[in-house]
């Protein structure tokens, strides 16, 4: 059976320049490294309040970038106005408030499921696909397809906190939208919380054909290069246990 997709996340390598202001590290060279350990799409998340990624950093990868390119943001005027400019593979909305550490929940459709599905179609007619980072629930799944979306990403936060005795209910929960989210015609994804060992029982639902992985992945770049933590995960997606697992402290 083929391994499932990995998109990477660079937006932590931007975190890291931003922090001092700098011109290093540069997200590109880590999406160009992240190619070579066999990503097959670069995510990054151009936030309101540009904490990390900036627009130069979105066109550059767009001009670059041999892989899709995923563009992650929030529903507002000046990021659809970037996104049909630049016109990412993809574009992934999520929910997005200033005073979060970073992104919290899925996003609720409901409240502005027209304005979604407008947009929906002007990505269409651009030729850029469409990804709601979303619960894994009946009703944002059902949404989802309603307002035009192609792809819906599985919010697994709470999976990736859950302790042991609640791990399967949430593989399960995690399961059941997947399963339902394909037999609607959805391309299923799913990020949040993942790193090297916990995702090992998610790779059990077949249905999730693409994982969203970012702070893992350059933490874990800080040992072994930013190529090899990207061709470590790979190898993990492809159910081969890196040769050196990173193991997050328990305390």
């Amino acid at each position: 059976m083929h391994r499932p997709r990995l998109g990477v996340n660079i937006d932590h390598i931007a975190t890291l320049r931003q922090a001092r202001g700098t011109l290093y590290p540069e997200p590109l060279l880590g999406a160009q490294l992240a190619q070579l350990g066999g990503a097959d799409q670069i995510t990054v998340h151009l936030r309101e309040d540009r904490r990390h990624i900036q627009d130069r950093d979105v066109r550059l990868l767009r001009e670059v970038v041999t892989c899709p390119l995923n563009l992650e943001m929030g529903l507002t005027e000046e990021m659809i106005a970037i996104a049909l400019e630049v016109r990412p593979d993809t574009v992934t909305l999520v929910p997005e408030r200033r005073e979060e550490r970073t992104t919290e929940g899925g996003l609720d459709l409901q409240p502005r499921a027209d304005v979604i599905a407008d947009f929906a179609a002007a990505c269409a007619g651009r030729g850029i696909e469409l990804s709601l980072f979303i619960e894994a629930s009946e009703e944002q799944i059902r949404l989802s397809k309603q307002v035009g979306a192609s792809i819906v990403e599985l919010h697994t936060g709470e999976f990736a906190e859950a302790k042991s005795g609640h791990q399967a209910a949430e593989v399960a929960r995690l399961r059941s939208g997947a399963q339902l989210a394909k037999s609607l015609g959805l391309t299923v994804a799913a990020g949040h919380g993942l790193h090297y060992e916990n995702i090992f029982p998610l790779l059990e639902v077949v249905e999730i054909e693409e994982y969203n992985i970012g702070h893992a992945i350059v933490a874990r770049a800080l040992f072994v290069g930013f190529q090899a933590a990207v061709a470590e995960m790979v190898a993990l997606l492809g159910d081969r246990r890196p040769p050196h697992p990173w193991r997050p402290s328990t305390r």
